[in-house]
């Protein structure tokens, strides 16, 4: 029986975290379930000038996922055929059940909004319903929050994820695995998304307790 990873991307700044995701699943062998919020697609043409279209999803996604960080075209090649796509404003989709089987949710980038919306339980629209779903059924979910400053409230809401059993993950970059292109920060993060829930891959060197190893890339190590 399929058990895909459910993927959501918000509306958030750091549609190029959810590319390096979505890859890296799918180089796992991972089956993917998506759904990209409306707000994400404005965010997607203005960071990338591709657009996300229900009717085309997998010539879109494909020529999305294409794109390295610094918007270099085919930088990569990617194979889409372990997605499958869900409209955002479908309710009626698989996610929205507990009853549907996934291995748990990651939403990547998350906005103030899409946070908010899950830690209320308001299911606006599938992806947060699909997040809902995801915790009351505790399978993990991780949420890449991707904003900065914080106000009180937005930490207040990522408090009750972490009450609810998300992982909050903030989308925030390191610098110790060497990084010498936008690409290698953008996969630290979304290699750290993976680690919560326990997805191998080899975006980035890991910490081995050797000072110095900024300067080593990841194929030196």
């Amino acid at each position: 029986m399929r058990q895909p990873w459910i993927v959501g991307v918000s509306g958030a700044s750091g549609t190029p975290y959810a590319a390096a995701l979505l890859r890296a699943l799918l180089d796992a062998g991972e089956a993917v379930d998506l759904m990209v919020s409306r707000a994400a697609r404005l965010t997607l043409l203005d960071e990338t000038g591709r657009s996300l279209r229900d009717g085309h999803w997998a010539e879109d996604l494909r020529a999305w996922l294409a794109l390295g960080a610094d918007g270099g075209q085919g930088a990569f090649d990617p194979d889409v055929s372990g997605v499958r796509y869900w409209p955002a404003g479908d309710l009626a989709a698989g996610p929205s059940s507990g009853s549907y089987p996934a291995k748990g949710m990651l939403i990547v980038p998350a906005s103030t909004a899409a946070v908010a919306g899950v830690a209320l339980g308001l299911s606006k629209d599938l992806l947060q319903r699909a997040a809902s779903v995801t915790l009351k059924e505790r399978r993990p979910l991780v949420v890449a929050v991707r904003e900065t400053p914080l106000t009180g409230q937005t930490l207040r809401h990522l408090v009750a994820l972490d009450d609810a059993g998300a992982v909050v993950l903030p989308a925030a970059p390191a610098f110790y695995a060497g990084a010498t292109h936008i690409q290698d920060l953008v996969d630290f993060v979304a290699g750290r998304a993976l680690d919560a829930v326990g997805v191998r891959h080899s975006l980035y060197r890991r910490w081995r307790g050797e000072l110095g190893g900024g300067g080593r890339s990841a194929q030196q190590s």
